[in-house]
């Protein structure tokens, strides 16, 4: 069992916050006031309130960090200090639909050495108000599902495969590359799953309940804290050319080494432009 370090419990207690007025509101889901902000992308009440209150709770905790905010934007802080990178409600189309499958997400990600941008990812956790699951990484320090160390899983053949993906929708994504690569991995695998909060996606590829992942068109909020706990867990991340990145957001292809050299395969003989050799 690993010691809880004091960031984790910073991190975990803002989460836990949040996901007490999640789960009430998500309880009166019907009487939620809704706001359109484009194409099949709704943001609630609960998400803004949920925002609030981990921003509230981290600034209290580290005053001088920065935030990555998915409702509010970046507020800038500290330029020699970490910054967090928060989703408060990844899974919103499920929350207002009344599914049970959505989590809160937050990460740290430190800034480059000498200035210029930020690097990698140290710190993250992922946590499912419904179910009170809090999975999460500290980098070198492996990752945990509460005290319970987690391990991505050790199947190397994709016929005993169950592969998490997110579909395009409206107004987001390639539905033809997603197609393509579909194809290409569908007719080898055991299973294609699609549950609709890509944070917990890659949460559950961490504890072994899938064993591989791919998406396309995210955003840092929705992957930085996920990346991590799959690295720490002995996954692999990459992009969809097998380049790695502190976070994948664009482009997110995860899966233990083996079957991660195999997906790939796919993945990039699904993407390559028509009239290329294989």
């Amino acid at each position: 069992m690993a010691a809880i370090s004091g960031l984790i419990r910073v991190m975990e207690k803002a989460a836990r916050k949040a996901g007490g007025r999640l789960r009430r509101d998500f309880g009166e889901v019907a009487h939620l006031q809704v706001s359109r902000k484009g194409p099949a992308d709704f943001v609630s009440k609960a998400d803004q309130v949920s925002e609030r209150t981990i921003y509230d709770e981290l600034l209290h905790a580290r005053p001088d960090w920065g935030f990555v905010l998915e409702e509010a934007g970046i507020i800038e802080g500290d330029e020699t200090k970490p910054r967090w990178i928060i989703d408060p409600l990844d899974g919103t189309s499920n929350f207002l639909h009344g599914i049970p499958h959505f989590a809160i997400s937050i990460a740290v990600q430190e800034p480059k050495p000498g200035g210029g941008g930020w690097g990698e990812v140290t710190a993250g956790l992922v946590y499912n108000p419904i179910t009170d699951e809090s999975f999460w990484a500290e980098k070198s320090r492996g990752a945990w599902l509460h005290d319970g160390r987690l391990r991505v899983s050790a199947r190397r053949n994709p016929s005993e495969a169950l592969i998490a993906t997110g579909i395009p929708f409206q107004g987001h994504g390639d539905f033809g590359e997603w197609s393509r690569i579909f194809a290409a991995i569908g007719p080898n695998v055991a299973g294609i799953r699609r549950y609709g909060a890509a944070s917990l996606d890659l949460a559950w590829l961490a504890a072994g309940r899938f064993d591989g992942f791919w998406e396309s068109g995210l955003s840092d909020w929705d992957t930085a804290a996920g990346c991590l706990i799959v690295r720490e867990a002995g996954g692999f991340v990459s992009d969809y050319r097998g380049r790695s990145l502190p976070i994948h957001s664009e482009q997110v292809l995860a899966a233990n080494d083996a079957l991660h050299s195999r997906l790939h395969k796919m993945v990039a003989g699904a993407i390559k432009a028509p009239g290329q050799n294989a």
